[in-house]
């Protein structure tokens, strides 16, 4: 199983690229769709990681996915000007998953 990695970022790409995780940067909302349907297309990437700035530009999208698709599993990763809750997310994917306010 490998990892893909999707970021706004070269400092990102580069050190994912450091621990042997691919990637591509983009900026663009168009972008974002086409670097996600190239890796779903890919069979070995198990997991694909998002930086958070191009979650919030196609939140719709990537969290529609997320919650329908069993592999591969996309994580939403912070990006070095985020700030990213982390609790907060968690909570908006259970209530959206399942429909629970925590």
């Amino acid at each position: 199983m490998k990892f893909f990695c999707i970021s706004d970022n070269i400092d990102t790409q580069m050190g994912m690229r450091l621990a042997g995780i691919e990637g591509v940067v983009v900026h663009e909302a168009d972008e974002v769709h086409r670097a996600v349907e190239t890796a779903l297309q890919d069979q070995e990437i198990g997991i694909i990681l998002v930086s958070e700035k191009l979650v919030k530009l196609c939140y719709t999208y990537i969290y529609d996915l997320k919650l329908s698709l069993k592999r591969p599993l996309i994580v939403e990763i912070p990006d070095r000007h985020g700030n990213t809750n982390i609790s907060e997310n968690i909570a908006n994917y259970v209530r959206d998953a399942i429909g629970i306010e925590l």
